[in-house]
């Protein structure tokens, strides 16, 4: 349980930007160092916790935790993932009326929200190369970017009809029983 804590709280710390920053570290620890969930499950954690009411960090980090240590396990992956988040905010919250106005640090926020897109980037091109493997997938990646990028759609309601879309295609694509192909 150690290991977890430290590992979400390692992750906690070093990221900046929010649970989608995340990702890269949580593949690299959780999925290449740890094996403690496959690249496809990050993913689905991913997906859940963005349907799901509070913190996708937080929320992925409960998954993990839970598959690997069940509730004890969920409990000290999501303190380890909040832990430093909570030390950072109630110290900068401390300090922050008195420098945000230096032009130092609005030049070093910028380059840090650049430096988190990079990351963004280079999780999506990871989250692409596991999820997106066939036409289909490609389809549904292509009509969801439309929709996202033309209607202010919940992410819920994408995440929800890519999943019934896929059932549906899934289902309909399975040989049927009594040698009949669909």
């Amino acid at each position: 349980m150690w290991t977890l804590f430290w590992t979400f709280c390692r992750i906690g710390v070093l990221t900046f930007g929010g649970g989608y920053a995340m990702l890269p570290m949580i593949q690299k620890e959780v999925v290449e160092k740890h094996k403690w969930a496959t690249d496809e499950e990050v993913m689905d954690y991913f997906a859940i916790g963005q349907c799901t009411p509070g913190v996708i960090a937080v929320n992925t980090a409960t998954f993990i935790g839970y598959k690997y240590g069940g509730v004890l396990g969920g409990f000290v992956a999501t303190a380890g993932v909040v832990f430093p988040s909570l030390i950072i905010i109630m110290v900068i919250a401390a300090f922050i009326s008195n420098f945000a106005h230096l032009e130092w640090v609005q030049h070093a926020f910028a380059g840090i929200r650049v430096a988190v897109s990079v990351l963004i980037v280079n999780a999506i091109v990871k989250l692409w190369k596991t999820g997106v493997k066939d036409w289909i997938g490609i389809l549904i990646f292509a009509v969801s970017l439309i929709l996202t990028l033309a209607l202010d759609l919940s992410p819920i309601i994408l995440v929800v009809a890519s999943m019934l879309v896929g059932i549906f295609i899934k289902r309909e694509r399975k040989p049927r029983k009594g040698g009949d192909k669909a």
